[in-house]
């Protein structure tokens, strides 16, 4: 059964956290530094929040799968949408190793669809190597985190900045 995602960048961590504890009535299952994620029933949303020195406001919209087979089912969807589709593989990426698809609706809003493997004590790697199929989105430098990693791939019609 698919979870909807939503990531949001904020400014305030501390401040963010007690306003959706209130909200959802709950607090996060997970609770970093930088990060924090409740995984609610009702509705069924995996709802994430960061300050990683991106621009606040809606980083990216998802879904997550239960299975590897309900992964690669969905990915006929995904193509269907979005011809330029990106595959990760056991990547790291907020507290969490997992394989994933992004896509990029018409109006440049990062869709991840993703199975998580297994959760880490990083937020995401620093190595993360630049090739054809792997790109983000643009980031102005002054929304570029410390460090690189975890960026938003992007479809891939000219050349561009990439993580």
């Amino acid at each position: 059964m698919k979870r909807f995602h939503v990531h949001v960048a904020v400014d305030d961590l501390a401040e963010s956290i007690r306003f959706y504890s209130a909200l959802f009535g709950a607090t996060p299952m997970v609770s970093e530094d930088d990060y924090a994620k409740w995984m609610l029933e009702d509705p069924r949303v995996n709802f994430a929040i960061s300050s990683r020195g991106r621009s606040v406001g809606v980083n990216h919209l998802g879904f997550q799968v239960d299975s590897s087979a309900e992964l690669t089912d969905f990915r006929k969807q995904l193509e269907a949408a979005d011809s330029s589709l990106v595959e990760q593989k056991a990547i790291t990426c907020c507290y969490a190793r997992s394989d994933k698809y992004w896509v990029t609706d018409p109006s440049g809003l990062a869709w991840e669809t993703f199975l998580s493997l297994s959760s880490v004590p990083v937020y995401g790697e620093d190595q993360r190597t630049q090739s054809e199929s792997d790109c983000c989105i643009p980031l102005a430098a002054s929304d570029k985190p410390a460090d690189s990693s975890c960026c938003i791939p992007i479809k891939r019609e000219a050349k561009s900045a990439c993580c």
